[in-house]
């Protein structure tokens, strides 16, 4: 996983949210005792989540100690921990489980998806949220920069290009399917959304907080800068702002609420 920075993810914090809200809005349990928030970030799903269910004790849970401080700072009632939920075994059985644009950054998460379903409470909730942008044109091009930046030479180690070369996220039928072998009931659906951008670089600076991380970490400083002067003009070209200063960026997601049979 990588350092997250609060500040510069927070940038666009209304356009970030709306697809996290959207998927609670979906979540329906009648009485949660206990509450996960994975990858909760900087925790405002968390306290939501906390406001709705007052009798639940909730808990988010994040790799990044950064936002788990920025997520601290706001008084709550909300626990947080340091956790990765590759390894993350809940010592509880939960009833509900909740995580926002964190799992695609997880290998294997056919498997750990499975994981979290079987290790719910009868009725309990797993609601997720990924994007599928690995097909955009600001995430081809970041492939195409890194394999042909310098004079058609690639950037950086094989390693990074090797970890960005596969789609990190399947269709939404296959996690219908995936799903299916383990819930009682399946919601499964993909949105895109057409968030208005505005400033300079404006999708630059959006892929800045998110998909464009490795890259950040994974370059030296030479290749880094040269890789942003391209990538830069190649956005420019890809995204034109329109005649009002504004541009115009997709925003594709799936979304997955698997919940699991009662009790007999």
């Amino acid at each position: 996983m990588f350092d997250w920075d609060p500040e510069v993810y927070s940038r666009f914090d209304s356009l970030r949210s709306r697809p996290a809200i959207e998927l609670l809005s979906q979540v329906h349990h009648p009485d949660p005792h206990l509450i996960y928030d994975v990858g909760t970030g900087r925790g405002q799903i968390a306290r939501l989540m906390a406001d709705r269910w007052p009798g639940a004790v909730v808990v988010g849970t994040d790799t990044s100690v950064d936002m788990l401080q920025a997520a601290g700072a706001t008084p709550t009632r909300v626990s947080w921990l340091e956790e990765d939920v590759r390894l993350w075994d809940p010592s509880e059985p939960p009833d509900i489980i909740y995580s926002n644009a964190v799992l695609h950054w997880v290998t294997d998460h056919d498997d750990l998806l499975v994981r979290l379903v079987e290790s719910l409470r009868p009725g309990g909730v797993l609601a997720v949220q990924m994007p599928l942008s690995w097909h955009e044109p600001s995430h081809r091009l970041m492939r195409e920069v890194l394999a042909s930046g310098r004079n058609g030479s690639p950037l950086g180690p094989d390693s990074l290009r090797e970890q960005l070369a596969d789609p990190p996220v399947a269709s939404p039928g296959h996690y219908h399917r995936l799903l299916r072998t383990v819930a009682g009931r399946i919601n499964v659906w993909q949105t895109t959304y057409y968030q208005e951008l505005t400033g300079s670089d404006p999708v630059l600076e959006w892929v800045r907080g998110t998909a464009l991380r490795p890259i950040l970490e994974g370059l030296d400083p030479d290749d880094l800068e040269l890789f942003l002067t391209v990538y830069r003009l190649a956005l420019d070209e890809a995204y034109p702002a329109g005649p009002d200063g504004r541009t115009i960026y997709p925003f594709p997601r799936v979304f997955m609420v698997a919940t699991t049979s009662p009790q007999n």
